[in-house]
């Protein structure tokens, strides 16, 4: 029997990338507020990306079985601070000043929540990591970034695909991460629960 899949995630990007992989699916986006505990990065984004699949999952209408739900959420780390998405452009100025010329971590949590048919859950959950080194940066540069307004509704107030691709040096580890969701990663897990 064929599952349904449900993205559990409002970013335009993450629903990009896994139509881009082939996969069918809905997305469900829930409103309850998500607060996590832990202070370590990795931990907060399975914290994050659980938290969004489980509120996701309790939204349903009716019996979840042969439903597999996809959460994740994205945190950029710098010097053990969480850069979230910046409130306006002076903050978004802010921020890409500390980042430029330096090295930072983006880390993204998945859960993947496995309902099957005999009532049995499987909850899947990890978090990825990569390095993003972004070159340095004149202050001309970065506040004409921040004035396109794309900085506005990303973690770190830069999107790695789009014009900001002008400032980075290099990665290290999985670009798609840095974009909201390890795609390959992803599709392994689905291929291991049968849905692939």
């Amino acid at each position: 029997m064929k599952k349904r899949i449900i993205l559990a995630s409002a970013s335009p990007r993450r629903r990009e990338l896994l139509a881009q992989i082939g996969v069918e699916f809905e997305v469900r986006v829930s409103d309850k507020e998500e607060v996590y505990k832990s202070s370590i990065p990795e931990e907060i984004v399975k914290e994050l990306s659980l938290m969004k699949a489980e509120n996701a999952a309790s939204e349903l209408d009716g019996d979840p079985e042969n439903t597999v739900i996809i959460g994740a959420d994205t945190i950029v780390v710098l010097d053990d601070e969480i850069l979230g998405k910046p409130s306006d452009e002076e903050d978004a100025v802010r921020m890409l000043t500390r980042l430029q010329g330096r090295e930072h971590r983006v880390y993204t949590g998945v859960a993947v929540l496995d309902f099957r048919p005999d009532g049995e859950k499987k909850v899947i959950n990890y978090p990825v990591g990569t390095k993003v080194y972004v070159n340095a940066m004149t202050e001309d540069e970065i506040r004409a970034y921040a004035a396109t307004k794309d900085p506005l509704d990303k973690a770190g107030a830069y999107g790695i695909q789009g014009r900001f691709a002008a400032y980075i040096d290099r990665i290290e580890g999985d670009y798609y991460n840095v974009v909201g969701l390890p795609v390959s990663r992803v599709y392994q897990t689905l291929k291991e629960i049968g849905i692939k």
